[in-house]
């Protein structure tokens, strides 16, 4: 599976991280201006991936539809990020992949973290839902009771795992199945 994942300027670098380090197949990752700080200010990062882009490069490959990509993951995405999205704007690579993922009905996976929402952005997010985005606050599940910020992360991510079609850990009563 190729997925392209973006890393904005908004905080919350360590799933971004963690996703990266967890998710198996072939990864390239797109780091806008302020995603490269927090990144830097928050993880001190070691990436795990083929490629790296910038977001000003709109001649990278996933700027266009004609490079196939399963899924685009924005992880953490910001509100601007989402609002650009959201009004069609592809202006940086990441929102240029986005609208190639949406225009071409591939995944398209925006984990926001802001919080809270103001009425603009509830109708931002419910535009890219309609549009086929799936729209995923940064809200980690308290099932298996994680004891760490890196066991809540994990379990976050196995959430956004999952949606691609990866097999994961997470559920919620595991022996309700059996």
């Amino acid at each position: 599976m190729r997925i392209i994942v973006g890393m904005t300027g908004a905080s919350g670098a360590i799933f971004g991280v963690d996703f990266l380090r967890r998710c198996p197949g072939e990864k390239f990752l797109i780091l806008t201006k302020w995603g490269r700080y927090v990144l830097k200010e928050e993880t001190g990062l070691t990436e795990h991936v083929k490629k790296s882009f910038a977001d000003e490069d709109l001649a990278a490959p996933f700027s266009s539809g004609s490079n196939p990509f399963d899924a685009l993951v924005i992880l953490p995405c910001s509100i601007s990020t989402m609002a650009k999205i959201a009004c069609g704007l592809g202006d940086t690579l990441l929102t240029r992949a986005a609208q190639v993922a949406l225009k071409e009905r591939r995944r398209l996976i925006i984990c926001l973290r802001e919080t809270p929402l103001s009425a603009i952005s509830l109708e931002q997010a419910h535009r890219l839902s309609l549009a086929g985005a799936i729209v995923m606050p940064i809200s980690p599940p308290f099932y298996h009771r994680p004891q760490t910020i890196e066991g809540m992360v994990a379990q976050f991510n196995d959430k956004v795992l999952g949606l691609l079609g990866f097999e994961t850990t997470l559920a919620w009563k595991p022996e309700a199945l059996e």
